[in-house]
């Protein structure tokens, strides 16, 4: 199975922030559309950054209160791996192991295009799993 039968079911729907907000619009932002990660992008099409849930507690610890006045760019991740649409879902799993984290985003010719995150991924191969049993059943009740 590949990314894009991810995508297929879960849709591209991305949810972006301008690099220059601010921690506390962020904040807001992962908030209200219960997520756990925003892709920083100036034009909606590039990626600047990620920032985090863990961004967000680390800059916390680190700064205190005062993180919530800094930009997003601050503290983001700027050096973001990318999945394409082709990649396997064992290569994003073994990726985001490696990587301890738990959302890539998705780029075709150098445009995000969708953001899959661990949760996505579970669903996925519970999903499939499921089927699969579902398929033997059906297999031996025919034998």
């Amino acid at each position: 199975m590949t990314v894009a039968a991810i995508l297929a079911n879960k849709g591209r729907s991305i949810v972006t922030i301008r690099p220059e907000m601010t921690i506390s619009e962020a904040c807001d932002l992962l908030s209200q559309h219960r997520i756990g990660a925003v892709i920083a992008s100036r034009d909606k099409q590039t990626i600047d950054g990620i920032l985090s849930e863990r961004d967000i507690v680390r800059a916390l610890a680190r700064d205190g209160a005062s993180a919530l006045d800094r930009p997003v760019s601050y503290y983001m991740t700027r050096t973001v791996e990318t999945v394409t649409v082709a990649n396997t879902v064992a290569e994003v799993m073994e990726r985001m192991t490696a990587g301890r984290f738990r959302h890539m985003p998705i780029v075709e010719d150098g445009r995000l295009i969708g953001l899959v995150s661990i949760g996505d991924i579970v669903k996925h191969r519970i999903a499939a799993a499921e089927s699969e049993a579902e398929q033997m059943r059906n297999y031996i009740a025919m034998a």
